[in-house]
């Protein structure tokens, strides 16, 4: 029987999931971080900005998507982190706002600020993109400062009443104070160039730039994997913030190691992540004629985002803990849509394999053969 604890589990997955996929997409990010470091000459760079400017859209609406769900089903998570921490959600938009304008305005005619001014802002996005990201992810396990009052529903004369209020004026900027949370954003900044450097040793065939990208994997790998184990290591052996089933949430010893031994099916999402992700690093590395790294690499990604935020929302945890008021902190119950809605969104959830497969047959479309410097020349539709 579907139930309504189910049904509030099932959609945790869904965006859990969502953001996995996400940090995967993040790898135009990361390529794009490239365009000057490794582009040696304007067909070099021309080719990374057009190999990474066939996919940045999936980035985009799975960015769009991701918070969608959120809002639908979790919407006291959306008004009290996008509606209180606004200045950190502004910032990650603002930086996607300038990839787009970027990719659009590089080579109109008229652009009297230059190509080099927009690859910059693709740069930028490509750093602070992941960065804000991973910062605002950490937030779910290392808490926010905010209030939550739900008896202010009912306040009679109140025009439009908050029940949830940030507790000091940085609405959101007081992440970057955590350390933790500055760890897990360089993190995907690391793994973000980590993906697309494999991305694009599997989608440039160019002799000149495919020794570069297989060194600049091992280059970000190294910077990834101290600071992936550093955030581990603080996760598993801090506190956590675990919910009683009365909905009274306190500070547990090893709360995210113990959601791990509890959970085998996680552990073993996260420990099957961890492998393909090495496996798609190590064999780019080892055998210079294998390109197709950024798919181990991508799939082990999306493994190792789901377990984590799985960890971070199943097991009686909060998800989205308060710092200002312990109480206030979000968990799966008491932050839901209600279960008609949740029930309803259920049935059209079973849309998404299609959509997936359409995604995976544009995705093969676009990218049935590797890009080279010939391609370019003769078309006209090129960044």
């Amino acid at each position: 029987m579907i139930t309504y604890t189910f049904l509030q589990h099932y959609w945790w997955f869904l965006i859990a999931l969502l953001g996995g996929l996400l940090v995967f997409l993040l790898f135009v990010q990361g390529a794009n971080t490239l365009i000057f470091r490794l582009g040696r000459d304007e067909a070099e760079r021309t080719l990374i900005v057009n190999s990474t400017g066939r996919k940045w859209e999936f980035t985009f609406t799975t960015l769009v998507t991701f918070g969608g769900a959120f809002f639908a089903a979790f919407p006291l998570f959306y008004s009290t982190s996008f509606g209180g921490a606004y200045w950190v959600w502004m910032l990650i938009l603002a930086s996607f706002v300038l990839q787009a304008v970027s990719y659009e305005f590089q080579s109109k005619a008229g652009n009297v600020m230059g190509r080099t001014v927009y690859r910059r802002l693709l740069v930028l996005n490509g750093v602070a993109g992941p960065f804000l990201l991973g910062t605002a992810v950490a937030t779910f396990f290392t808490g926010s400062a905010f209030v939550v009052d739900k008896g202010a529903m009912g306040t009679a004369g109140a025009l439009a009443p908050a029940i949830s209020r940030w507790a000091n004026a940085w609405h959101g900027l007081d992440a970057l104070a955590d350390p933790r949370n500055l760890l897990l954003g360089l993190c995907l900044v690391f793994l973000a160039r980590v993906l697309g450097a494999l991305y694009l040793v599997n989608n440039i065939a160019d002799p000149a730039l495919q020794p570069r990208l297989r060194r600049q994997v091992a280059v970000d790998a190294v910077p990834f994997l101290l600071l992936f184990l550093g955030f581990a290591g603080l996760l598993f052996t801090g506190k956590g913030f675990a919910a009683a089933p009365d909905g009274t949430v306190a500070l547990e010893s090893f709360k995210y190691w113990h959601n791990l031994t509890a959970m085998p099916a996680t552990a073993a999402l996260l420990l099957t992540g961890v492998v393909l992700l090495l496996f798609g690093i190590g064999r780019t590395l080892l055998r210079p004629a294998f390109t197709r790294g950024i798919w181990p690499a991508g799939a082990g990604t999306v493994l190792t985002v789901l377990a984590l935020l799985l960890l971070a929302g199943y097991n009686g945890t909060s998800y989205y803990p308060s710092t200002a008021d312990l109480q206030s902190s979000l968990t799966l119950a008491n932050s839901c849509s209600s279960e008609t809605t949740l029930r309803v969104m259920a049935w059209v959830s079973l849309l998404i394999p299609f959509v997936l497969a359409y995604i995976a047959y544009a995705w093969h479309a676009i990218d049935r053969r590797s890009l080279t410097r010939a391609e370019l020349e003769g078309n006209e539709h090129k960044y």
